[in-house]
Order: structure tokens, then sequence, then C-alpha cells
């Protein structure tokens, strides 16, 4: 993510990428929906989300032409300099600079059109990764290019925020919850103060806190070295979220088929839209990870095609994980972390299955929050990074791993409110990220494309929304949203 081009990997077939593309989505954003939901009301939410869905598809399209243009150009420039080296070696010294002198004009003056017509009809073949901060750097100009590691690294934190909050409210829920008189009880409606007690003198925001120096003294340390995402442990990961998924919407239509529900879902309520959109942004990123995914699948020709396809299956699971929710528990008691909310024993009374569902988050967010520092660290170095030049060890090993911890964990300290750090998250870097990136991305591409390649030559990879109109649609929603958000904020802050 922190950009640089590598190889592609393992490859897999499209069916696999669609299935590697919907774990990547479904994640963290999908356990605090059902909440956001209930605040917002029903249909607000639900129209909500699938225009956010339809944008979130747009978007990626966007991304997936970028990357098909990277790649013709990185394809173009290393056919250059095979050129310019085979004409140094078969000329004499005293005629090199004029001839590399001649090399360069012909790059930037004529179309590469010859060079397709001579058998490379695959020059837009998307065969080698090439991440968001190198296409950045490729198309952008140099404010462009820190605008999008602002952008990564505000979410990245965010991202690292929320990760080091979850955890220790799961982990305060369940053992709190497990002692003295409030055993079974924290989905039962029950309202807890930060100060009411836990066990003994600790008090539950104690409790949550000594929970986050755990968290932070037991996983912090990794972001000093470097993680690697082993392909077994993502396997044991998507394993244990779709058990806990499919627990939970199970559990909640059994609930409602018995005619236990207790949901009373309004239709609209306007005053939650803001943190429904920043969850919904939250919920639907992975424009940031698309060439890692996209990039080693085997047959790339009906892409978008399998894109939507994962969209509309991600569309279906949130409503369904959503209105089992707003339509079993009742909007008071909708948890933040929704998987809470089945820890309780008047919804199950098998204890392992209340403990797996209570602590889920701990095990699935802990294997990414070292994987997620590193990647912010790594964006650090290269938003600093000078060509050429070199960190100190102290600057490289110290100050950068302190700059990546210091500021999420200080944030989980100061509040542990989960849906508000997803939605401020995903209302701004996220919006950042999903939207104005990749517009600006495709725009910048297609630009590029024409200066190179010529005006009539067509990316085979070009987004099916490939009038400008849609840039322009998409760049003034983005900013749009940033306004509104912020005018939100501001104004339910005055009347307080």
């Amino acid at each position: 993510m922190a950009g640089g081009i590598t190889d592609t990997g393992e490859l897999y077939s499209p069916y696999v990428g669609l299935v590697y593309m919907f774990n990547l989505i479904v994640g963290t954003g999908a356990l605090t929906m059902p909440k956001a939901f209930a605040t917002a009301g029903w249909l607000v939410s639900l129209v909500l989300l699938m225009f956010l869905g339809f944008m979130s598809y747009m978007t990626t399209t966007f991304v997936v032409e970028a990357m098909a243009a990277a790649n013709a150009q990185l394809r173009w420039k290393r056919m250059e300099k095979r050129k310019e080296d085979d004409e140094d070696s078969s000329s004499g010294v005293s005629d090199s600079d004029v001839l590399l002198q001649d090399g360069y004009e012909r790059a930037e003056t004529r179309p590469i059109l010859s060079v397709q017509r001579r058998g490379s009809p695959n020059i837009f073949e998307i065969t080698e990764r090439v991440e968001m901060g190198q296409m950045a750097s490729m198309f952008f100009n140099k404010v462009g290019v820190n605008l999008f590691y602002f952008c990564i690294i505000i979410y990245l934190y965010g991202d690292l925020a929320i990760y080091a909050a979850a955890v220790p409210v799961s982990l305060m829920q369940v053992t709190c919850s497990a002692t003295g008189n409030h055993s079974c009880s924290v989905g039962d409606g029950t309202k807890y103060n930060d100060t009411d007690k836990c066990w003994g003198p600790i008090r539950r925001i104690d409790a949550y806190r000594l929970y986050l120096a755990a968290f932070t003294l037991l996983l912090g340390p990794f972001t000093f070295f470097n993680v690697q995402k082993t392909k077994y442990l993502q396997i044991m990961t998507s394993l244990m979220r779709w058990i806990a998924f499919i627990l939970m919407i199970i559990l909640a239509l059994i609930r409602i088929s018995r005619g236990q529900a207790e949901g009373h879902p309004s239709m609209a309520q306007l005053s939650g839209i803001r943190n429904l959109f920043g969850v919904c942004v939250y919920s639907f990123m992975c424009q940031h990870s698309l060439p890692s995914l996209i990039t080693p699948i085997s047959k790339k020709k009906h892409v978008n095609k399998l894109v939507l396809l994962d969209y509309i299956l991600i569309l279906a699971f949130y409503s369904l994980l959503s209105f089992t929710a707003i339509y079993c528990f009742r909007n008071d008691t909708l948890m933040d972390m929704y998987t809470l909310n089945f820890t309780n024993c008047k919804i199950i009374n098998v204890a392992f299955i209340r403990y797996f569902l209570g602590l889920f988050p701990v095990f699935t967010i802990s294997t990414n929050f070292p994987i997620i520092a590193v990647t912010l660290r790594n964006n650090w170095k290269t938003l600093f990074h000078r060509e050429g030049g070199t960190y100190p060890w102290v600057v490289d090993r110290i100050v950068f791993p302190a700059i990546t911890l210091i500021p999420p964990v200080l944030v989980a300290f100061c509040t542990h409110d989960l849906e508000s750090l997803v939605g401020i998250t995903g209302a701004y870097a996220g919006n950042g990220i999903q939207y104005l990136i990749p517009a600006f991305l495709a725009y910048c591409s297609r630009k590029d494309t024409q200066l190179v390649f010529g005006s009539g030559t067509v990316n085979k990879h070009l987004s099916p929304f490939r009038h400008t109109f849609w840039i322009v649609f998409v760049l003034i929603w983005g900013f749009s949203c940033f306004v509104f958000v912020t005018a939100n904020i501001v104004l339910s802050e005055s009347k307080l």
C-alpha cells in the first residue's frame, strides 16, 4: 500500500478473486452497521446503503482502469529503454549523447500506436501489481502525491484507533458482565456507565484501559518489525468471521420466528445519517487494496462484471445482517459492536457460543492490527523518503514506529465510542480514498494515456462509467460529503 511495484504473486481464478474481495470488504465495519441502521431508520439506511454501494463500485472500476493505464505505461517505458540501449550499443561512444537525446524526444512526442500494431494488443493487460501510491506518483503532481499519502495515513490511523478500541471494549463487556451480579446481561438492555464497578474496586473504564494497555504491550512491538499476513492466518480469520456472521444471522432469525423480536425500527431519523454515512463508506472500503486483489486474477476479461456481482452479494449480506438485527433487538439495546448483543443468556444459552461471539473481534482484529500498523509505518517512510537518501537508525527503527503506534492508542484511551470512530474515519479519510482519489486517478490516467499513446488508443479495462460526467459527479459528491459531515458535526456540537 505504500507504493512501489511488486511481483504479481500466485495466480488464482476470477471466482477465487471474487471470494477474496468479499472477505476484504466485509470486515469490522459490518459489526457497527446494525447500530447505525437503527439510529438512522431502516428506509433511509437501505437507500443510502444501496447508493453508497453503487458509488463504491463505480470508483472501483476507476481504480482498475488506472491500474491498466499504469501497466501500459510501464511496458512502454521498458520498450523505449530497450530501444535506446540497443541504439547506444550499436553506435560509437561519441554519438551516444545524441542518440540518447533523440530517444527521449521520440518518447515524448511519438504515440505508441505503432508499438501496438507490431504485436502488442495486450499493452493494457494488468500483469504487474502497481499499488495506489505508485499510481499517484505516476499520474499526480507533487502536491497530489502528498495529499494522497496524507489521506491514506489519516485513514490508517482511524483504522488502528478502531482496532485498538474494539478489542478492549469486547474484553471489558464480556469479563465485566461475567462477574458479580451482571452475569449474562451484556445485551439485555441494561445501561452501564464507565464508572460502574467491574470487579472489586476496578471500574469498567479502568478495566477497559487495563485491557488497552495489555493490547498495546502485546501487539505494539510488532510495529517495530516486519510482519507478513500468512496464507493460513488469513484462512483462519476468514473462517472465524464467517462462522460468527452466520451464527448472528441465524440466531436473530430464530428469535424473530419465535415471536421474541423486540425491535420496532423507525423509517427515518435524519440525525443518524452522519454516522450511517461514515459506517457505510468504511464498510465498502477496498479501493486501497485492489492492486493486491485484482492483479493475481488469471483471466481479467470480465473483471468489472465479477466486481459488480461481489457488490450485489455484499449489499444483500449487509441488508440481511442489519435488518435481522434491528427487528430482533430494540434500538436502545443494540451495541456498537453487534457481536456483544449475543452474549446475553436470554439470546443463547450455550456458553461457548456466547463467549465465541463476544470475543470474536479480539481474535480477528488482533491479527490485523500489526499488519495495518506496519503498512502505516511504511507509508510514513515513503512520504518523507528522498531518492538516494537513507534514514538514521533511530529515525527508521524508533521514530517512525512510535508516531505510528502512539496516536491511535491515545485516541482509544480517550474514547471507546466505536460508532463515532468508524463514522468519522469513513466520512473523512474514507471519503477521500473511496471517492476523490479514484476519480482523480481515472481523470489523470486518461489524460496521460491520450498524451503518450495517442487519442485513438482504447484501454481494454476502461470503466463502464467512461464519460467525464461520472468523474465530475463523484468529485462533487465527495466534496459535498465533506461539507455535509462537517456542518452536521458543528451543528450537533453547538446544540450540546
